[in-house]
């Protein structure tokens, strides 16, 4: 575990024989009591400004499993900012800058956070969180790395209309897979599926139960893997803005299916690994950020 340190910027003010900056002298008074460089644009929900934060970025729900991240897995982490459920992180990963920003849960958060990230010129992202298993050949523990997802959530249809496909970028699957096969351990390649309403899983809890169960059993049977709240925004908004997004998801609990309560969770360490060390080998690929 590693101590995180805080980031700041002090400014430095020149004074001559008689003359004194005031311009200067009241920006960096200003910037004293508000605790901020008004030098630097921050985004307004991040908290983030450019050249804070390194290209490379790992997308978490929970903000308390960014800064376990940072503090777990980071050489020399230190703090960037923490406004909202945006938490965000820097550190190294084998040398490489990485960093870390939370998105808090489901689309209409997370797609703010890319939004922002992308601004402060982050290019390639990995979504690492929990899903709930679809298929009966996914278990507990197992990752999943998404190909793709079902956009059955109302997010990416305020982008494009819903024919528009949500796609992982291929060089990160490429990159997730390699990484998953290195480290050996049980994981799955596939389409995921991507809702709004966490409990909406559960059939009992709906108005139209039998719609929903048959609604799991159709994907079932399209070879769906697994279900979460953000992927499918995330791959939508990155193919808009230019930039590479993946997902990889530690499934938690009993299958859709069985409507079981989620009692505690599986180690993250494989996922977060496995996420970290695909981050490492794309950081040799540059792409730049085309406007749409």
């Amino acid at each position: 575990m590693h101590r995180i340190s805080s980031s700041y910027f002090i400014k430095e003010i020149d004074i001559e024989k008689n003359s004194v900056d005031y311009e200067s002298l009241f920006s960096t008074s200003i910037s004293a009591v508000l605790g901020y460089d008004m030098e630097l644009e921050k985004e307004y929900h991040i908290g983030i400004a450019r050249g804070e934060i390194p290209e490379l970025v790992l997308l978490p729900g929970d903000p308390d499993r960014a800064r376990k991240i940072a503090e777990d897995f980071f050489d020399d982490p230190i703090e960037i900012a923490k406004h909202r459920e945006y938490w965000s992180y820097k550190g190294l990963w084998k040398g490489v800058p990485i960093g870390v920003c939370s998105t808090g849960i489901g689309c209409p958060s997370a797609a703010i956070a890319l939004e922002e990230l992308v601004k402060v010129g982050c290019k390639t992202f990995i979504r690492v969180g929990t899903s709930g298993a679809i298929s009966h050949e996914v278990k507990t523990g197992d990752i999943v790395i998404f190909t793709a997802s079902i956009r059955d959530e109302g997010t990416s249809k305020q982008y494009v209309p819903i024919e528009f496909p949500a796609i992982a970028h291929p060089e990160v699957v490429r990159a997730l897979h390699s990484a998953a096969e290195r480290k050996k351990i049980p994981y799955h390649i596939g389409i995921g599926h991507s809702k709004d309403a966490f409990y909406s899983e559960h059939p009992s809890y709906v108005t139209e139960p039998e719609v929903m169960r048959q609604k799991w059993v159709t994907m079932r049977e399209a070879g769906v893997l697994a279900t979460e709240m953000e992927s499918a925004a995330l791959f939508v908004i990155g193919h808009l803005r230019g930039v590479r997004v993946g997902c990889a998801c530690v499934v938690v609990g009993e299958n859709v299916v069985k409507e079981a309560k989620i009692i505690g969770k599986p180690p993250l360490d494989n996922l977060v690994t496995v996420a970290l060390d695909a981050l490492m080998s794309l950081n040799s690929s540059n792409l730049d950020i085309t406007e749409p």
